[in-house]
């Protein structure tokens, strides 16, 4: 079984899931509300310019500002500016790991290079994540089938994925003779053994394009929409559909026959392996990706062997918890924590680029006495992580068994992106329990003291609190009734939090 892609459409959002020997390896989603704008290029105007940040907010039409950082400022070079090529570490990359061409930076501070109100042209190259907005760029790019085209920069690349050096030659070469003088070309993986002639009519393709974009950029005032990249289905095919592909699964006949359409203008030797699904059971149920999606969003994930992880995520980063949990060794414990430790090291690196979690994650493995068996966990994390096209960082094992990792956000993980904080415990994760309300509850009541005339004193719970207070506290009741001379009347209240409750003097 080779690799596979499932794209499952209905009304409300398209979701696919990219397989590998039957297991999933990626999950993607868009919804019909929610849609992915990177890669949409605007006529926007600048609507703040903040200097100490060296970024600007620029209004691009969309519900939140766009945010532009001055490395993003592409500019006519000037006396002092620098023209930065970029290699093969370079952090700007597209979904298929092919870098991006040169950039002139310039050497000017933002506040002398844009003006609140000044218009410019600016493509989102991240999406909005959480409470922020789109991340913008001048330095537009638009990937055609085979090539990237990069109208604001010279330059000719070939993706660094493509590993044999005749291959790499053979592509820049038909580059430099099918280029259009000025413009900058990122050949990409899927170019590996394709002829000349499929690269000159993506240039072609792409060129035509780009004219279009001007001409509506000329026509349109800020903010303004010139140009929206493909559909998510045709995104997914285009980035994702190459020859290492076996099978691409769609269950919406109209879908299928319009990827079919497509791909049959630039790969048509590529449509025997575009399948539709018609089955009874649904695809992700039929594949077994429902099942692994559910575990994506579960705090805790299982191993074989019976330990687990615990996945927390906070404001600043992701912490995940290795526990052994059953699993118990044949040998000494030292043994079976690190054969604990070496499976749950291949789970992390699964779980990361599954969940698409970014930002600082720390892993806190089980700690090991023996150093050389720290040293066995932190390659084997290495090498379950070096298939992960984010860019990443990852530290040394230290003597507690943690490890600190740095993951590219190349997009929203799938807890922020199918979820959202519990409105019950406000995202805390935990509410107090039902003895700690009842014990708050008996303070209160003493704070309103005793007085010289009998009193009633109404309170309003909810209803675990209520029964708590009328059987395993009744007593605690009563005495507290006998310290402020009161009868306390509790009553019910479905609609009250667990941690609400309300104090009435009758």
């Amino acid at each position: 079984m080779g690799v596979e892609i499932a794209i499952s459409v209905a009304r409300e959002e398209t979701r696919v899931a990219v397989l590998d020997g039957g297991v999933v390896t990626d999950l993607f989603g868009d919804r019909a509300k929610h849609k992915d704008f990177v890669g949409n290029i605007y006529k926007g105007k600048v609507a703040k310019v903040l200097p100490g940040m060296q970024a600007a907010f620029v209004d691009i039409g969309l519900e939140k500002a766009a945010f532009m950082h001055v490395s993003d400022l592409s500019l006519d070079a000037e006396p002092g500016d620098t023209l930065v090529d970029v290699d093969e570490d370079d952090k700007d990359a597209d979904k298929d790991g092919d870098m991006v061409g040169p950039r002139r930076q310039s050497s000017k501070p933002i506040e002398q290079l844009l003006t609140e109100g000044q218009e410019l042209m600016v493509q989102i190259s991240k999406g909005p994540i959480g409470t922020k907005g789109s991340r913008v760029t001048t330095y537009v790019s638009l990937p055609g089938r085979y090539l990237v085209f990069m109208p604001n920069v010279e330059h000719i690349g070939v993706s660094r994925r493509i590993a044999r050096d005749e291959e790499r030659a053979r592509l820049k070469d038909i580059m430099k003779r099918v280029r259009n003088p000025g413009c900058g070309y990122i050949v990409r993986t899927v170019s590996e053994g394709v002829k000349e002639d499929e690269l000159r009519s993506d240039v072609d393709f792409l060129h035509v394009l780009w004219q279009d974009i001007l001409a509506r950029r000329e026509q349109k005032g800020a903010p303004a929409l010139l140009h929206a990249d493909l559909s998510f289905s045709f995104r997914v095919v285009r980035d994702l559909f190459g020859k290492k592909v076996d099978r691409l699964w769609i269950d919406s006949r109209e879908e299928y026959q319009a990827v079919r359409d497509f791909v049959q203008r630039f790969s048509p030797e590529q449509t025997s392996r575009i399948h539709f699904y018609d089955k009874d059971e649904s695809l992700f149920d039929h594949l077994g990706v429902e099942q692994e999606m559910a575990r994506a969003l579960s705090r805790k994930v299982w191993l074989k062997s019976g330990g687990h992880l615990v996945i927390d995520h906070t404001e600043a980063m992701t912490v995940i918890d290795v526990n052994t949990g059953r699993f118990v060794g044949k040998r000494d414990q030292e043994e079976t924590i690190l054969r604990n430790n070496l499976e749950a090291a291949k789970e992390v690196a699964y779980q990361m680029k599954l969940r698409g979690i970014g930002g600082i994650i720390i892993v806190d493995f089980i700690d090991m006495e023996r150093e050389k068996n720290r040293d066995k966990v932190y390659h084997a994390l290495l090498d379950a992580m070096s298939t992960d096209k984010a860019r990443t960082r990852v530290s040394r094992i230290s003597d507690l068994g943690l490890i600190e990792i740095s993951r590219e956000r190349v997009r929203e993980d799938l807890l922020r992106s199918l979820s959202e904080p519990c409105h019950y415990c406000e995202g805390r994760g935990y509410t107090k329990s039902p003895t700690t309300v009842v014990y708050e509850i008996f303070r209160d009541v003493r704070r309103i003291g005793s007085s010289p005339e009998p009193q009633k004193i109404v309170v309003g719970a909810h209803p675990s609190v209520v029964g708590l207070l009328q059987d395993e506290e009744r007593q605690g009741l009563e005495a507290v009734e006998r310290e402020c001379s009161a009868k306390i009347i509790v009553m019910p209240d479905e609609h009250l939090h667990l941690e609400q409750y309300d104090l009435a003097v009758l």
